[in-house]
């Protein structure tokens, strides 16, 4: 994984629990409405689970009936690292942490305004900063 830090992979085993790992390290999936964070609605930002990178803030958080938290603009798309993921048959943007590389989810062009967009993100691959 192409990153801005360079953790060994046992660090990060160490680091993050095994559903962390999976996801951001493995480029797993949570199950659909699973997620500790799909229905949080607490104000704060959200951040990577695996560097602490700011991500997303809880005010363009939004129920998109998808079953993984999802938000409609991050906080800079300077933080964020967009590949093209073809696997699974179909193809799709995958997101990830621009610092640290970890797999956050992926994004669609379904979203409300005034973005169009959808970050579909693995409540596993985020921690919450409550304001």
């Amino acid at each position: 994984m192409d990153s801005k830090i360079n953790i060994p992979e046992e660090e990060w085993k160490k680091k993050l629990t095994e559903e962390q790992y999976r996801v951001l390290r493995e480029k797993g999936t949570e199950s659909a409405f699973s997620g500790k964070f799909y229905t949080n609605h607490e104000n704060g930002i959200y951040t990577c689970a695996a560097c602490g990178t700011e991500l997303f803030r809880s005010d363009v958080k939004y129920d998109s009936g998808s079953g993984w938290p999802s938000f409609y603009d991050a906080i800079s798309q300077d933080k964020l690292k967009f590949e093209t993921d073809s696997r699974y048959g179909m193809t799709r943007i995958e997101l990830s942490c621009g610092n640290c590389g970890g797999h956050l989810g992926h994004v669609f062009d379904d979203g409300p305004n005034p973005t169009g967009k959808r970050y579909c993100i693995n409540s596993a691959s985020l921690d919450f900063k409550k304001k």
